[in-house]
């Protein structure tokens, strides 16, 4: 391996703070280097969802509004975008980077069109069922495992 591995999960446009409490619970465990929320959360279902995985987490903010120049600061880091809509690449033919930035989008839009612009590749995870799309601290868990499954 070139590059010791790295990856950023990028919360910022997640607005549920169960959600984000999930997630930082699943990346803490997963061994996630960076997590980046809209902004601190210190409500009692933050900490109870996340069960004081926020104390090890590596956490980082950067609210929604701020996240266009954030990514563009994100140098070395190959941009991934999460998503279900637009020519996505099958997350099982995907190889990430060492150096990784998995970006999610709201829960009820997904990412917005300007922010996938700045994305590097856009990743959908097959589905074979009914339902359109998953959870987004769900479908966040199965991409970094498959990161964790190429790198670890």
């Amino acid at each position: 391996m070139n590059s010791r591995p790295s990856l950023t999960v990028c919360a910022s446009l997640v607005e549920k703070t169960t959600n984000q409490a999930a997630l930082c619970r699943t990346c803490e465990v997963l061994g996630v280097t960076r997590l980046v929320l809209p902004r601190p959360n210190d409500a009692w279902a933050f900490r109870k969802v996340a069960a004081s995985a926020q104390q090890w987490q590596g956490i980082e903010y950067c609210p929604p509004e701020q996240l266009r120049p954030w990514l563009s600061q994100q140098v070395g880091y190959t941009r991934v975008a999460l998503t279900v809509h637009g020519l996505s690449q099958s997350l099982e033919d995907y190889g990430f980077a060492a150096k990784t930035l998995l970006i999610l989008g709201r829960e009820l839009t997904g990412i917005p069109a300007d922010i996938a612009a700045l994305c590097d590749v856009a990743l959908k995870i097959p589905q074979y069922g009914r339902v359109e799309s998953l959870n987004v601290q769900t479908a966040a868990a199965i991409a970094i495992y498959e990161y964790n499954r190429q790198w670890r």
